[in-house]
């Protein structure tokens, strides 16, 4: 993967391998993943008072836990395309080393 901090990510059926180019391996939780999207819909944003706004909570499918493609973001982050057509978070490198299992 040129120009990006992983080697490779590979999804399997409940979890997300990265391998990160420090040789480093991560393995992630989909369900975990998904349920901390950083998008303001799912974990909301604060406007300048401090106040939170965000989305109806729902119950969702499992098919939203079912990763269909994803993008690496500049150096940065990866964007995740969720099965249930969600795709609004740009994940952080660090959310993801933070969410990661073996962490």
């Amino acid at each position: 993967m040129k120009n990006s901090p992983f080697e490779s990510i590979v999804m399997f059926e409940k979890e997300l391998a990265l391998k990160w180019k420090s040789g480093e391996e991560s393995f992630l939780n989909l369900v975990a993943l998904r349920k901390a999207c950083p998008c303001a819909w799912c974990s909301g944003e604060k406007d300048v008072f401090g106040n939170v706004y965000s989305g109806d909570k729902k119950t969702l499918p499992a098919h939203a836990f079912i990763i269909d493609k994803f993008e690496v973001v500049g150096l940065y982050g990866v964007r995740f395309f969720w099965k249930d057509g969600h795709s609004d978070g740009i994940y952080v490198l660090e959310t993801l080393k933070n969410l990661s299992i073996n962490a």
